[in-house]
């Protein structure tokens, strides 16, 4: 299943900034391909983890890994662009 946000309320500046995402969305561009597309699923398509692995022919352990990279290399990119 899917899930999108509600969109019907005014968003502040920074909801808004932050749905459109064009900062990360270059940062998870610039992920291995294998990791963008865990990231992608899981929190863009809101797929859960049983249902990213299914897709992607691995265990669920091996999602949350290629997760957990991705997320180490984008919170350094973060890091990195506010210093």
């Amino acid at each position: 299943m899917i899930r999108f946000p509600d969109l019907s309320a005014p968003l502040a500046p920074t909801e808004r900034q932050w749905l459109e995402g064009e900062g990360l969305r270059r940062a998870v561009s610039k992920l291995p391909r294998a990791q963008a597309e865990a990231v992608v699923m899981h929190f863009y398509l809101d797929m859960r983890i049983e249902d990213v692995a299914a897709s992607l022919g691995l265990s669920a352990a091996g999602v949350k890994s290629r997760i957990n990279r991705a997320l180490h290399q984008l919170r350094g990119s973060v890091d990195r662009k506010s210093s």
